[in-house]
Formats: structure tokens, C-alpha cells, sequence
């Protein structure tokens, strides 16, 4: 059996600096019709950055959970920013880190029953500590944190990010 929908119809809800919300009119694979609400993202770029048995995690405040959840260093790609330029960039501003190389690890798809964000999780070589270059209304803290002690906060569930789970999972 094809599952695939196919869309009668687009509307834009709403149209944000971050994000726009569509309600979307499809055609089911059964010939009924059904209604989707899409969020769309431009997409993000995470880095692990892994150097002496150690990873750079930071923490910050996430005001959609009401937490500060600890996370690799990841930002929004701009919109007709190359992801990997987006990578390189969030990797200094959050981490105080130059790589001199980036390899994508794999893409992400965080939450696909109703967002189109796609989140490209690379590997940072070639490190050079620089310092921190926060933008205006970001506040965070950067940390490297041993290997071993990651998997406990895993283990803890002290480690709730998506993106950063998998990237951890990955290495751990």
C-alpha cells in the first residue's frame, strides 16, 4: 500500500521571526481527506565537539520547558545560510571553539508528525579554543564534561535534548 498524502490545500496561519504554522488540507491514502498543522523551520546545525575523553556540553535556560537543559552547541540556520557554515559559526558563539573541519554525522528529524525541521549534527576536528561570542539575548554556560560522567547524566535523565542524546548515544 502507497502511504503517501498528497496536499489540496495550504494555509499559512501564521508567519513568525522563527518559525511559520500552516494548516495544510490533504488527501489520505484511503481517498478521505484529513487536515495536517505543520510548523515550519528552517532547520538547526548541533555540533559534538569531543577532545581528551572530554565533550562540550552547555546549559541554558529553555523557556518553552521551564528547565536549563544541558545540550551541544546548536543554533538555527539562517534563512540561505549553508547548514555547515551554521555548525562552525554556533560552535564559536556558544563554545569558545574553532574547528577546522566538520563532518555531518546525520540528520535529525526531531518531532515528524508536525514540524519540517531538519537538525544536522556534525563532528568538530581540528580544535582551536577561542572564547564565547554569545548573541545579544542568548545566556548560557559552555563545560567539558568526561565521557563517563555523560553516560550517568544520560542514565540520570539528566540529559533531555533530543539532538543531544542521539549525538551522544552515537559516541557513548
Amino acid at each position: 500500500m502507497n502511504f503517501e498524502e498528497k496536499t489540496l490545500n495550504k494555509t499559512t496561519v501564521y508567519s513568525g521571526r522563527i518559525l511559520n504554522l500552516r494548516k495544510d488540507e490533504v488527501l489520505l491514502p484511503d481517498g478521505k481527506t484529513g487536515t495536517r498543522e505543520i510548523i515550519e523551520h528552517s532547520g538547526g546545525s548541533a555540533v559534538l565537539c569531543e577532545e581528551d575523553g572530554k565533550i562540550l556540553m552547555v546549559k541554558q535556560f529553555r523557556y518553552a520547558y521551564g528547565e536549563e537543559l544541558w545540550e551541544i552547541p546548536a543554533g538555527k540556520v539562517n534563512k540561505g545560510e549553508d547548514p555547515l557554515k551554521t555548525a562552525f559559526r554556533e560552535l564559536e558563539e556558544e563554545g569558545g571553539v574553532k574547528a577546522e573541519k566538520m563532518e555531518l554525522m546525520f540528520n535529525m528529524y526531531p518531532s515528524p508528525g508536525y514540524t519540517s525541521e531538519i537538525i544536522r549534527i556534525y563532528r568538530a576536528t581540528g580544535l582551536k579554543k577561542t572564547r564565547q561570542n554569545l548573541d545579544e539575548d542568548e545566556f548560557l554556560s559552555a563545560s567539558w564534561i568526561e565521557k563517563p560522567r555523560l553516560k550517568e547524566m544520560i542514565d540520570k535523565g539528566e540529559v533531555k535534548d533530543g539532538k543531544t542524546l542521539v549525538a551522544l548515544l552515537a559516541v557513548l
